[in-house]
């Protein structure tokens, strides 16, 4: 689960999803060490195909088919990076229903006391 607090203030919720990347930044930074030309390659490809797709989401009369294409190279580029990064498996939170439950009533029970605590000390 992603560890989520009260900020400083006690006004809102803080998600801890840095902690979560760190690892895969990490092993990109390893993995890049390695083997500099093939990992560049990738992050090449990789950035030339979201650049292309961001082009087609921005783009009005590109047709639908092509984005999907484009969107489907970026996934594609994206996984191959992905599957040379060990944790990247680890980024994703996956909870059984009964964890998917006690972590949303903690996220509510956050989310009140964040709202009494508004409520009681209220910003000018």
């Amino acid at each position: 689960m992603i560890p989520s607090y009260l900020s400083g203030d006690g006004i809102r919720i803080r998600f801890a999803i840095a902690e979560r990347f760190t690892p895969l930044v990490d092993e990109l930074a390893l993995a890049y060490a390695e083997d500099p030309d093939g990992v560049g390659r990738l992050l090449a490809d990789h950035a030339a195909h979201v650049m292309r797709l961001d082009f087609a989401e921005c783009s009005e009369d590109m047709p639908e088919y092509e984005r999907c294409i484009r969107a489907a190279q970026a996934d594609g580029t994206r996984e191959a990076l992905l599957d040379e990064l060990p944790s990247a498996p680890q980024i994703d939170a996956l909870l059984t229903p009964d964890e998917a439950i006690t972590y949303a009533t903690r996220l509510t029970k956050l989310a009140v006391f964040s709202r009494l605590t508004r409520n009681r000390n209220p910003r000018p």
